[in-house]
């Protein structure tokens, strides 16, 4: 199987190794059919679930399914992604919404899509590698946390006018709202929950979101025969065509080409492309680039997992930009790789990015033919399948047992990113995170570092440094090795351990010679490349007397008893 180089920077990689460098069959073109219908179904409600949380109508979530999703298949690095709209830029997107509108979070989609596209062009894809787990499994326990909480709303039916932008503040407004709990909208969110939790025990080859949110509509239906009305797309979404045509629900009708600034923003009225506006969106634009960067290669490297094979990370980033370039255009909101429809799509039998082009079409006809019927959904099954999404998202078996395994330093590493996710913002988490994790991973190299005494005389003393002589370990190190000095006229220092030595252990060291008491000699033997180029660097010479270099113990130890 061909798959394309991992540091290349290219569109259409994967789409080049998956059908123009390998034999692409009917067989194969059946297989990524099935897939593609397959990943479509459980991508439908999964868009309008995903654009009404994040603030827009229900349409723009299916735009950004089947747009984006199909430029990231034809254009990335990862074969089997499937790309869309994700639970994870919720957070991000619905502050957006609600403070500069649909046409402001259009904008900094299309500015997240260019900063994406330069992070590939910069090859910046193996980065990825450096967010330490409790990192990246806090933010997203901190996401699912968030979106389960913005559910609680449609799942109970609570009359809520207006939802707090401080997460402090939802759950004091959730809970003052709790009186008004709609029992029809609770019945409705409930079976649809149920079906989704216990669906995966029956073992059956249909995913269990359409039977369920089919359930879902059932009661909704019995329900109504009685009286109780429960809330839908339909009943909770107007839209208005060119020709002034006013409906409910999702218009029936493909995304058409419009410029992301003509349409409404928070006022109503069209944006105004001003550099204040723009600078005012960068920061947003910024956090989706970043997650969407992130959940896209975490994605693709968990598709290498199932499928054994290799993606491009840095054509996966530039297909994943172009993608939030395009949609845009077309009313399509922040996309990037879903990691539970890829899975699915692997599952499912995917050979290629053309199960991805499939599950974009099927969407596609879905607005075209099933608009009217997508607008009897009730909001609360949405809600409960939104709850099953930040469920997953959580990883709770995980945190869980890195709770229980992992060594303090990582479990503090994840709750904070967990509590900065869900208190402030994401990039503050990341950010936190990574240096809290640089720090205390930091910390834990430094305390390796040690010194060994091997042997002694009446004055000699032989002491082995094992670890690295970094800015963190040096200054420790050759205080505890003017202790040693004080008893014995020659120490000598058996470096072979000694894997790095930087600018911060380099100064610690002259600092020592500089300090070593007169008639003191400091010898240093095998001494590893890296260090002995540090030190070469650096212009470091023997001093008579004082300092002496030696390629092994045994020599330095012979020519010493030969002075003496």
């Amino acid at each position: 199987m061909t798959t394309p180089k991992i540091n290349t920077v290219r569109l259409f990689s994967a789409l080049r190794a998956a059908c123009w460098q390998e034999r692409y069959s009917r067989q194969r073109l059946l297989k990524d059919t099935i897939a593609g219908i397959t990943v479509g179904i459980i991508a439908i409600p999964l868009a309008m679930a995903l654009a009404i949380a994040s603030g827009v109508p229900p349409q723009y979530g299916m735009y950004t399914a089947a747009i984006a999703g199909l430029v990231i298949a034809i254009s990335g690095g990862s074969r089997y992604s499937v790309s869309g709209p994700t639970a994870a830029f919720v957070v991000i997107l619905y502050p957006v919404s609600q403070q500069f509108g649909l046409s402001g979070l259009l904008v900094a989609t299309l500015l997240s899509g260019i900063m994406l596209v330069i992070m590939g062009l910069a090859k910046v894809g193996r980065l990825i590698e450096y967010i330490p787990l409790p990192v990246t499994l806090g933010f997203t326990s901190g996401i699912g946390i968030t979106i389960a909480t913005m559910q609680i709303k449609d799942f109970f039916g609570l009359q809520l006018s207006h939802m707090p932008e401080t997460y402090i503040s939802k759950v004091q407004a959730l809970a003052t709202a709790l009186p008004t709990l709609h029992l029809a909208d609770t019945l409705t969110g409930g079976v649809t929950l149920f079906i989704l939790i216990y669906w995966p025990k029956l073992r059956l080859r249909i995913p269990g979101h359409l039977p369920a949110l089919v359930a879902g509509t059932a009661v909704m239906g019995l329900l109504s025969l009685f009286g109780h009305d429960v809330a839908t797309i339909g009943s909770s979404f107007t839209y208005q065509l060119a020709d002034g045509t006013q409906g409910q629900g999702i218009p029936p009708i493909l995304p058409h080409l419009m410029f992301p600034w003509d349409l409404p923003a928070a006022n109503g009225q069209p944006m105004e492309l001003t550099w204040q506006t723009v600078s005012a969106l960068l920061p947003a634009a910024f956090s989706m680039a970043v997650l969407g960067a992130i959940e896209s290669l975490l994605c693709a490297v968990v598709l290498d997992g199932m499928t054994r094979t290799k993606h491009s990370a840095n054509g996966e980033l530039l297909g994943q930009g172009v993608g939030n370039i395009i949609a845009p255009f077309f009313g399509g909101i922040t996309a990037t790789a879903a990691i539970a429809r890829s899975a699915a799509n692997v599952r499912a039998g995917a050979t290629s990015p053309i199960a991805a082009v499939i599950h974009a079409l099927l969407v596609l006809l879905a607005l075209l033919a099933l608009a009217s019927w997508l607008s009897y959904l009730p909001l609360a099954a949405m809600a409960a399948l939104l709850l099953i999404v930040a469920w997953n998202m959580s990883e709770a078996h995980k945190v869980v047992y890195l709770l229980r395994r992992a060594p303090k330093d990582d479990i503090l590493v994840m709750l904070f990113c967990m509590s900065l996710t869900v208190l402030f913002d994401m990039v503050i988490a990341i950010t936190v995170g990574i240096l809290l994790a640089s720090l205390l991973f930091m910390r834990r190299i430094a305390r390796m570092t040690r010194l060994t005494p091997l042997t002694a005389t009446d004055d000699i003393q032989v002491l082995r440094v094992n670890g690295p002589l970094f800015f963190a370990a040096a200054e420790r190190i050759f205080d505890e090795l003017l202790v040693h000095a004080q008893d014995y006229q020659t120490v000598v220092l058996q470096w072979d351990a000694v894997p790095v030595l930087d600018a911060g252990g380099l100064n610690a060291l002259q600092r020592f010679i500089e300090v070593l008491p007169e008639g003191k000699h400091l010898v240093i033997t095998d001494i590893p490349f890296q260090p002995l180029k540090t030190l070469a660097r650096a212009q470091i010479q023997p001093i008579e007397g004082r300092l002496s270099f030696y390629s092994t113990l045994p020599e330095a130890l012979q020519e010493l008893e030969i002075q003496q």
